[in-house]
């Protein structure tokens, strides 16, 4: 089979893995190519017999890359098969202001995809990031460096030092981390118990991953599974009855601030930014009885839409963001929930506000924060963030907690079905590449066989050459083909089925193809 290019591995790449100083790999480091001439003659064995490894010029020169691999430590990579990880950090974790600066919007998800996927040993990726989490998911070749170049992305890309990120993060690997996202797509590891939002910031992860080179096999497989489970947790349970969202929550503690002065319909409330979360403190704002109030957007046409969606009675008044500080001046209540990625409101924007009874109240539920931290200093402000409602969310807890008993059953059944699946993956390139050889051995025999006895045969009696062949090529792979097959429900025979798997690798030679594969595929993503 002709390949026009031969794999070469640098030997930064063969050090002792424990070696720190082979931990930090280029792209570079990992993989050279060097073209080689081809032609039609030059034979996949050929080809990988002129490929080298440069490890040093002492070392035997006449050993393919390939070949060197497979006596060394980075054998593990076709012999293991990849992990899948989630490294992470979350509301139970860490502090609203370390998950603000790792916060990653939604249209820069594809972006952070492919950066993660051009680290050394990450294949696949996803991002999830939300109010309440910053979680990053991998297909890794190695569990340990996956980690370690993921963390260190993370502490790029956020400014937060490695020694920080590894005191607040959470790890887990394969059936912990299928299990931790179904638990979070049904709702189950959310402040708020059974709240439907993060169902749809999920479906975001596979809408947005669509068509991303990273986006592979694994992660997709694994999230739109969660997506599965997180329906079925609300359709066949009743996880989701009387749960409150984000935005209830937000409502509930404003009204709990309030002074008794106050009330729902007297307190003069202002609404700064009028997207999914904006609507929902409007929507819920209203059924607590505030018919007026005073929204903040960018364009005026999203506050027109929500204002056609209100019961008759219900003012809500529009204003840009020029005149936002203004607005929050004549407001006892501010509201915040935009996407902006630097504080709407400081301690400076407001010391000249005129001052109201026992303070102004900010409710900020946007991360990262909309209203800084210094505005707490001020003797005439309250501020609360979303780390702050489980004040609200405590109340109801423990009867959710009952709930979401109910729900586990259906997320172990789930979770099952997608660890079957993926190890039925496991056999699959195995497969491939014996066909492959099969098929390469038989279309040698029958051209050496026609090049003697082909002439003057007639293109019926050569068809019948070739279909008898493939008819015997056919049969006697019949018997290793059912025992590369199995369906994961049986641990013993997928135990038996991995290990014909790496009988039949080590039998026919299939390992340095299958790592060229890797190789080529790396090489590919970057």
């Amino acid at each position: 089979m002709a390949v026009s290019n031969a794999f070469v591995v640098n030997s930064k790449l063969l050090s002792n893995p424990n070696d720190p100083s082979s931990s930090s790999l280029t792209p570079s480091d990992l993989i050279g190519t060097h073209a080689l001439p081809m032609n039609n003659n030059t034979s996949r064995r050929g080809l990988i017999q002129r490929a080298r490894c440069e490890i040093s010029a002492s070392k035997a020169a006449s050993i393919s890359a390939l070949e060197q691999l497979k006596t060394s430590a980075i054998d593990r990579y076709t012999k293991e098969k990849s992990s899948i990880v989630v490294i992470g950090l979350n509301i139970h974790t860490a502090p609203l202001e370390m998950r603000e600066k790792l916060a990653i919007p939604e249209a820069d998800w594809p972006r952070a995809i492919t950066e993660l996927c051009a680290l050394n040993h990450i294949e696949e990726a996803a991002v999830l990031s939300t109010c309440n989490r910053m979680e990053i998911y991998v297909l890794a070749l190695s569990q340990h460096r996956g980690v370690k170049e993921v963390t260190e992305w993370m502490s790029k890309t956020s400014g937060i030092p490695v020694s920080d990120l590894c005191h607040h993060r959470f790890v887990m690997y394969d059936k912990d981390v299928t299990q931790h996202l179904f638990q979070v797509s049904a709702g189950l590891d959310s402040l708020v118990l059974g709240e439907g939002q993060i169902l749809a910031q999920v479906k975001q992860v596979v809408n947005l991953g669509q068509g991303v080179n990273g986006f592979g096999r694994h992660i997709s497989g694994l999230f739109k599974k969660a997506i599965t489970a997180g329906k079925r947790a609300r359709t066949e349970t009743n996880i989701a009855a009387g749960a409150v969202s984000v935005s209830s929550a937000a409502v509930e503690l404003a009204l709990m601030k309030l002074p008794a002065s106050h009330s729902s319909s007297s307190a003069r409330v202002l609404v700064v930014g009028a997207g999914k979360m904006g609507k929902l403190v409007i929507k819920h704002l209203v059924a607590k009885g505030c018919n007026k109030m005073v929204v903040v957007n960018r364009s005026e046409e999203k506050v027109e839409a929500i204002r056609q969606e209100m019961p008759p009675g219900v003012e809500i008044v529009y204003k840009p963001f020029d005149e936002m500080l203004a607005c929050a001046g004549e407001a006892d209540v501010v509201f915040t929930s935009t996407a902006s990625e630097t504080p709407l409101f400081l301690k400076e924007h407001l010391e000249s506000l005129p001052p109201v009874a026992d303070g102004r109240l900010f409710v900020d539920i946007s991360v990262p924060r909309n209203v800084g931290s210094c505005v707490d200093e001020l003797d005439g402000a309250r501020v609360y963030n979303v780390d702050d409602l489980k004040e609200v969310v405590a109340a109801n807890k423990e009867d959710r907690a009952k709930k979401a008993m109910e729900a586990q059953s259906i997320i172990t059944e789930e979770s099952q079905q997608f660890e079957a699946w993926r190890d039925s993956l496991e056999t699959v390139p195995t497969i491939k590449k014996l066909r492959e050889y099969c098929e390469r051995t038989r279309a040698g025999l029958v051209e050496r066989f026609m090049s003697k006895h082909g002439d003057g045969m007639d293109k019926k009696t050569r068809k019948a050459v070739e279909d008898l062949t493939r008819s015997v090529v056919n049969k006697l792979l019949h018997g290793p083909m059912q025992h590369l097959r199995c369906d994961g429900s049986d641990s013993r025979t997928l135990k038996e089925t991995l290990e014909n798997m790496q009988a039949l690798n080590r039998m026919y030679g299939l390992d340095a193809e299958l790592l060229e594969d890797k190789i080529r595929a790396k090489v590919e993503q970057k």
